[in-house]
């Protein structure tokens, strides 16, 4: 499976918007193929185990996985919902410097989040734009 990653091209999701332009995002939805490749993709950006992210999606982590095979098809929620994780994660990792900070932030309970972990807001989009938000003000000096 490790010489899959490198055979297949990631070009276009370096293009994905920022979570806080929906227009964008959504051209963006309509105007690429998002498959496996993406699925895959997040795979390889985060050091969380399937049971989170099949969470995060409103899946159960068996679909999850045959969601990383060729020859699967996902619903256009999921494809959204992955593509803003993706962007997600790609600030996260721009504020915290790597996926490894940034996935021990995501994890521990946060006293200015109710003490709750951002983990458990990514299950909406709602909750990824508010999550995205709390990075933005991290990037100028908020604690969150």
């Amino acid at each position: 499976m490790e010489t899959l990653f490198k055979t297949v091209s990631t070009e276009g999701i370096a293009e994905i918007p920022e979570i806080s332009n929906f227009t964008k995002v959504l051209f963006y939805l309509r105007q690429n193929n998002i498959n496996w490749v993406y699925f895959n993709y997040f795979k390889q950006l985060t050091t969380l185990n399937d049971e989170i992210i099949s969470d995060w999606l409103n899946i159960n982590s068996k679909t999850l996985r045959a969601y990383r095979k060729p020859e699967s098809v996902s619903k256009d929620n999921i494809k959204e919902h992955l593509v803003l994780l993706i962007s997600l994660y790609k600030h996260g990792i721009d504020v915290f410097e790597s996926a490894e900070n940034f996935d021990r932030w995501i994890l521990a309970e946060n006293y200015f989040l109710d003490n709750k972990a951002p983990k458990e807001f990514l299950e909406t989009i709602s909750g990824i734009k508010f999550v995205d938000d709390r990075l933005t003000a991290i990037e100028y000096g908020d604690n969150v």
